[in-house]
């Protein structure tokens, strides 16, 4: 697998060309702001890309929604030789059919803070501590199923001057996700997405 300088900058290229776009499409349609996408673990290239599609039905969160393409697809690789790209730390839903689909890792952009804080979409929280009893980071990133990468842990560990330009490049990323939350967060309402 590529080291981890190549890895962290790949996933910012594909969040930011791949993911994005579908999400700004999605967001235009009344969907929260999650995506994720599969990528080749031998040369991080992109088998395929996914955004939220709630509002057609709440269980189509980014990551299950990419799933659920994934699996419609003939040519599939198989889960252990692929990374799993998430624009948010996944919630339990999302964490589960990770695991249940045999992904060895997933990364994430944004974490469960930043989707309560940042997003005003708390429910990843509440429903870890509501059913679960974990307080925000309890669950095992590193667990007999999976590990789970931060890309900001990532980014922070990069000597510069590629630190550098990775911040600046995740800076962008997020200020395209800022703009994108305002909207989700004006038209919520008009959408029937139970834990909106």
């Amino acid at each position: 697998m590529p080291d981890s300088a190549t890895i962290a900058s790949r996933l910012l290229d594909v969040i930011d060309s791949d993911i994005l776009p579908l999400t700004e499409r999605g967001v235009a349609g009344g969907n929260k702001v999650f995506g994720a996408a599969l990528l080749n673990k031998s040369d991080l290239s992109l088998v395929i890309a996914g955004t939220n599609d709630e509002t057609r039905n709440p269980l189509w969160h980014g990551e299950i929604n990419t799933l659920r393409q994934f699996y419609e697809r003939s040519d599939r690789p198989p889960t252990t030789d692929l990374i799993f790209l998430t624009t948010h730390e996944p919630c339990t839903l999302c964490m589960s059919a990770i695991t249940w689909a045999g992904f060895d890792n997933y990364y994430y952009f944004f974490s469960h803070e930043d989707s309560r804080d940042s997003f005003a979409i708390p429910h990843d929280l509440a429903i870890l501590k509501e059913l679960f009893g974990l307080d925000p980071g309890g669950y095992r990133r590193t667990n007999a199923f999976w590990t789970a990468y931060s890309i900001s842990d990532l980014i922070d560990a990069e000597a510069e001057p590629l630190r550098s330009e990775l911040l600046t490049r995740r800076d962008s990323i997020r200020g395209r996700y800022d703009s994108l939350s305002l909207q989700y967060q004006e038209t919520k309402s008009d959408n029937d997405i139970p834990l909106a």
